[in-house]
């Protein structure tokens, strides 16, 4: 098969759908199967390297505009110039079987554009709660995302029904017109978007962690050391990721033990206030991929504080890989990670009872790492995380959308 993924960002730049895709290509093409990645061109210095271009066929980069100050990101307009920009560069590549939308803005338009421009069947990956994700950065969300809305009817006009609505739901409702499979990330995404009537059934597929980084991380692991309980956060250091929350919880535990922040972002000062006078907290800064998942092997347990915001939460995943166990904070992650966790009570409790339930945990956890009875990560969960397995199952999808195209 020739698979064209689309996404809002180039492959190179930061995040975890980058990681994601990046990884997605790679186990394709192990798997015999062409790639082409379509996204805006970066103007860092990382989009004019040996990753994309001409130096990476795989790479069909669009034209774009930054739209952050680092350059780091960009996006490209959807319209009749990019529409005639793939038509042309398409025609030199091998004929397209399958267009995998993995965006939720602009790479989405352009993507499914193309697709009904020439009748190939789309399948399409949620990634994004756009309703909780721009709450959590702007107090401006309904109005943005009504724009948003009138952006996308303009944008896929006459591709599927008109979907009227100007919300969250309503938005992932009209970039799944014209699709013929959705997928999300977790069971728990999965459902909601049925339930607002966003596209039935979807399909859970989800992301995955490098088969051989991950044999390699386990290979390297060393036997604990003697010492206190080793817990680690990481993430962006943004509201909705809810680390000064975990930090009050942790100085209000008096727990004694090591806490390990890996990440950065906006709320890194404040943090470390809250954190100021208590010895166990360290803040390890942007680690790498591989060092992370280093540092979640050798810690006792991972913490998970988000709540609502996730469409899966790989931190947990990853360390039920590493068989390392989580506190968890979202009722849905829990669920799906079946085993290997503490649940933190009290979810849907105004914030200082949930502080309060997440320093009780972490008091249960340090005294079960203590006496060793932590809980062990599910060994099913643990393995169906390998992307081998994330590849075979989204080619499954693949394979049924073309048989009944």
């Amino acid at each position: 098969m020739h698979i064209v993924l689309f996404g809002d960002q180039h492959l190179d730049s930061l995040g975890g759908a980058q990681v994601s895709m990046r990884l997605q290509r790679r186990f394709l093409e192990r798997a015999g199967h062409t790639v082409t990645v379509v996204a805006p061109r970066m103007h860092a210095g990382r989009g004019a390297d040996s990753s994309s271009g001409a130096a990476d066929p795989a790479y069909l980069d669009t034209p774009s505009t930054p739209i952050t100050l680092d350059r780091e990101y960009s996006m490209t307009w959807p319209g009749k110039r990019v529409d005639r920009f793939l038509d042309h560069a398409f025609a030199s590549r091998p004929p397209v079987d399958l267009v995998h939308v993995q965006a939720d803005f602009w790479g989405a338009f352009i993507g499914h554009r193309f697709a009904h421009r020439h009748g190939i069947p789309v399948v399409h990956t949620m990634h994004n709660r756009v309703d909780v994700g721009l709450a959590a950065v702007t107090p401006l969300h309904r109005p943005v995302l009504a724009v948003l809305n009138a952006w996308r009817r303009s944008a896929m006009r006459g591709i599927g029904e008109r979907v009227p609505g100007a919300d969250g739901w309503a938005y992932l409702r009209g970039i799944a017109q014209g699709s013929s499979a959705v997928t999300a990330p977790s069971g728990h995404f999965a459902r909601r978007l049925e339930r607002h009537d966003v596209f039935r059934p979807v399909d859970v597929v989800w992301n995955g962690i490098d088969d051989d980084l991950l044999d390699r991380v386990l290979a390297s692991r060393d036997a604990r050391e003697p010492g206190r309980p080793r817990f680690v956060w990481l993430g962006r250091m943004s509201p909705e990721k809810r680390l000064l929350p975990f930090l009050e919880a942790v100085v209000a535990s008096g727990v004694d033990a090591e806490v390990e922040v890996i990440g950065g972002g906006g709320q890194l000062r404040a943090a470390e206030r809250i954190a100021r006078g208590h010895d166990g907290v360290r803040f390890a800064g942007r680690l790498s991929y591989p060092e992370t998942l280093a540092r979640i092997a050798a810690a006792d347990a991972v913490v998970q504080t988000s709540i609502g915001f996730e469409t899966q939460g790989m931190t947990p995943f990853e360390a039920a890989a590493l068989g390392t166990p989580t506190v968890v904070c979202d009722p849905d992650i829990g669920a799906e990670l079946r085993g290997g966790q503490w649940l933190v009570p009290r979810s849907d409790a105004p914030e200082a009872e949930r502080v309060a339930a997440l320093a009780d945990t972490l008091r249960i956890a340090a005294s079960d790492i203590a006496a060793r009875t932590a809980p062990e990560p599910d060994a099913e969960v643990a393995e169906s995380f390998r992307q081998s397995s994330r590849t075979a199952a989204m080619i499954a999808v693949y394979e049924r959308v073309l048989a009944q195209s």
